[in-house]
């Protein structure tokens, strides 16, 4: 029962001492799935911070089950180019703005890809010092796919993301 107790009080110690924004020098990895109209996939994004409530980072991201199209009788399946994604970000981290615990961070943002130029918003919410959870959704301001074709919107449209972050 001691172990049990000690167990129970020690998992609470590290989730007060959680903190999923630090400033300068921070450095998350976040590894999810990926959600969009058409197909799902993997992502996997890491942010570097630069400052106390900014960061930057990389996104990279895979759909595994694009689905195929027919068009007049025709099937279409999508290629690497078509399933494949990758971006650079800026954040705002602004948890400590909003007055959320050290273990809650939001943070909107911009990001600059292969398809589009978008914007997106994302929640961290970690349990200890180097393990959360985050979601995190997105939109295309203006795109710029220099490929459309019937496969044009895949990683180019509204897409969500939930998955493991991780302190590094």
């Amino acid at each position: 029962m001691r172990k049990i107790l000690f167990g129970v009080f020690l998992g609470l110690g590290f989730l007060s001492n959680a903190q999923s924004y630090k400033g300068k020098g921070d450095i998350k990895m976040q590894i999810g799935a990926l959600i969009q109209n058409g197909g799902t996939g993997v992502v996997v994004s890491n942010d570097y911070g630069i400052g106390e409530n900014m960061s930057f980072g990389f996104v990279a991201s895979y759909m595994l089950n694009a689905e195929g199209v027919t068009i007049a009788d025709v099937n279409y399946k999508p290629e690497f180019s078509d399933r494949a994604d990758a971006k650079i970000r800026f954040n705002a981290n602004i948890g400590n703005v909003l007055g959320l615990e050290d273990n809650m961070d939001v943070y909107p943002g911009l990001n600059l890809g292969t398809r589009n130029f978008g914007a997106h918003l994302g929640f961290r919410y970690f349990f200890t010092d180097g393990f959360g959870v985050y979601s995190e959704a997105g939109i295309p301001i203006a795109e710029y796919d220099t490929t459309p074709n019937v496969f044009g919107k895949y990683n180019n449209q509204f897409v969500f993301q939930i998955g493991a972050c991780f302190n590094l």
